[in-house]
Parts: C-alpha cells; structure tokens; sequence
C-alpha cells in the first residue's frame, strides 16, 4: 500500500468553515497560548519512588512494552484526543499518526463529529490509518451527541472512517455547562451508552476531558460493558479556563470560575483502580513527562495519555513528536532502573518513600 505523506494529507473538500469548526479551532488556538490550564495541580507529584542505589540491572534490560486490545505496544503511551475540527487539525493528525506508527504507541484521534456531519475526513479519514498501518488507533465522539441523535450506526460510522481498533465515548459535562449554546441535556446517557457498546464490534473507553472520572462512576460505566476508563483529571489543560478565554462578560467569569474544578489526576487514577480492578484504566491530565508516566502506573493505570504537551510539537512535524516521546520513554526507562524495576509489573509495586495520605492502601497493596 502506498502510504500517504504526512506532512502533505489529502486535502479536504472546500466548505464553508462552520460554527463548531470556527470554535475548535479557537480552542486549539488558546491551548496553544498555554491560556487553558487547570488551576489545580495533577498532584502526580506526591507520588514519590523510593530511589534503589543498588539495582543489580543493565539499562537496557528495562521492557517497556505493553499489550492493549490486542496490539502490542513499545510502551505504555497514548497520545491523547487533541482536534477533530479545524482544516488545518488535518496536518497535525497525519504528524501524530506517523509519530504513533514510528514509536508503537497508542494514538486517540479528536472527536469526529465535525467529520461526520461535513461527510468529508477532515484529517480523519481512511488516510489516517494508511499512515498507521500497525498502530493502535482509537476513534471518538462526545457522549452528548447520543441526545442529539446519534447512536449506534453513528458510532460504527466513525469507527469505520479511520479502521479504528477501539472507539472513545468522552464526556465533557462541565465544558457544555459553561460554554455558551452548550449541549445541557445529559438524562438518560447511560442507557444510550449501553447501547452503543453492546453495537460496536470493538472495545469501547469512557474518557472526560480533564474533570476526572470518579471510582463510582467508573464502576458504572464498566458494568454495562465499558472496556476501559480514561480519567483524564484535573492538572491539565481546563476547558472551562478555555471557555472563559473565548467568552465575554458574565459568560467569560462564569466559566472562569470552574478552572480549578475536577478530580486531580493522580487522585482519579487511584481511584478507578480500586473500584474496577480489571478494567483497563489510562491516568491523563496534567502529564508532563515520563516520570509523571511512571507515577501514573503505579497508582494503577496501564497507560498513561498526553496531548496539550505534545500539541506544540504536532503542530510542527512528526520528527518533533516522536523526539518528543523518545525523551518521554527514555525518562521512563531511567524511572524503572532507579527502582530496578525490569518490567512495567515490577514498576507497579516499586516502593514508595512517601505515600500520599489520599490513596487507598487496598490499590497501592494490590498492584
């Protein structure tokens, strides 16, 4: 097959640039001023390793590789939902997907609804997977399209568009509260999600956008069959501190007012994975770099997403995002070798020296 350039994607049919498309692009805009951080931390950082002076090892017997749905990855990395908007999101998708197929990690395209409704792939079309071959890729929509007509073909459609290997559900309940003319409608979504899971042919994640997903609900999401829980805490990019910089007056203070609101990370991740054991969990939001990486595993979560810290790099080439994940795995790497951890199992029970007084001692005990 010949694989399209990823610096030169199949340009998208001429359309007038609509409403949401305008106002994606402005949200990639203010994500990338730095203008759309949380005002709180991901408090990953409380998580501290107990160094191992002495870790009898070789560097590079380190293996950093993991197995999800069915696809082996070089490392336990996702690059997270970025865009799924904007004309120009089409260059930095091809510059993710190159950067996935070259690094073997995963990668969670933005959502496809402005895709699926212009009938056109703007960057997420069936090139997409041309360029990723091998890679794991996750297809997306917002669950609030579920009360606005969409459903289970809608859901097969969008996964069909990039032959994607699992398809992503978010929820953004607080940037709909705060965003002006925002879908407020969210009764009766989990009966739709069921639906939706019990349709599609491949593995479906439950993912928010940088508010957090509680244990609790985290619980009701995998009863009705979600295979895995994104939780994307608080400690990252704020979409309602991005709301506020695209609003005025009492609708910019308003949403202003939420840019510390959510679950922190790190507090998440533990969460989830006490009270779903099994599922697959993936801990984002606020994730800086590989140690950050490595404190998000051994909370519990078998991947660990970024996208706002990468987004300045896709923007420019897939050269700068996989120089970007190279650093991120190489921190990782030096992460299990001062734990003298050899694998990502070992890493997972390496000792702490400071325990955060919010974990549960049932996840940490367990892992």
């Amino acid at each position: 097959m010949t694989r399209a350039s990823p610096d030169r994607p199949k340009p998208a049919a001429v359309l007038p640039m609509s409403d949401i498309e305008r106002r994606k692009n402005e949200h990639l805009d203010i994500v990338l001023s730095g203008a759309g951080r949380a005002r709180v931390s991901s408090r990953l950082d409380e998580v501290v390793f107990e160094h191992c002076a002495l870790p009898e090892m070789d560097i590079a017997e380190v293996d950093l590789s993991v197995e999800v749905f069915g696809k082996r990855l070089a490392a336990p990395l996702l690059i997270s939902s970025m865009t799924g908007g904007p004309r120009r999101a089409g260059a930095i998708n091809a510059h993710l997907a190159e950067a996935a197929q070259r690094l073997g990690v995963a990668f969670a395209v933005g959502s496809q609804r402005v895709a699926l409704e212009a009938g056109v792939g703007i960057g997420l079309g069936a090139d997409l997977r041309s360029i990723a071959p091998e890679a794991l890729l996750l297809a997306n929509f917002g669950a609030a399209q579920l009360n606005e007509g969409w459903g289970v073909e809608e859901a097969r459609r969008v996964v069909d568009m990039i032959a994607a290997d699992a398809l992503i559900v978010h929820l953004n309940v607080l940037q709909e509260a705060v965003q002006p003319g925002g879908d407020r409608n969210w009764a009766g979504l989990l009966d739709r999600l069921a639906e939706v899971v019990r349709g599609v042919s491949v593995p479906v994640v439950v993912k928010e956008v940088g508010n957090g997903i509680s244990g609790r609900v985290a619980r009701r999401l995998v009863e009705i069959g979600v295979a895995g829980v994104d939780v994307s805490g608080a400690g990252g990019t704020s979409w309602a501190a991005v709301e506020s910089e695209r609003a005025q007056g009492r609708a910019a203070r308003m949403a202003a007012a939420f840019a510390g609101w959510g679950i922190p990370t790190a507090v998440a991740i533990a969460d989830v994975r006490a009270a779903c054991p099994h599922a697959l969990v993936i801990g984002s939001g606020g994730v800086r770099d590989g140690l950050d990486v490595a404190r998000a595993l051994r909370l519990g979560a078998d991947l660990a997403g970024q996208a706002a810290g990468v987004l300045e790099a896709a923007v420019q080439s897939a050269d700068a995002v996989v120089e970007h994940f190279e650093a991120v795995m190489a921190e990782l790497r030096i992460a299990c070798f001062c734990t003298g951890s050899r694998t990502l199992a070992e890493l997972r029970r390496a000792p702490l020296a400071q325990e955060p007084c919010w974990v549960r001692h049932e996840v940490l005990g367990a892992l």
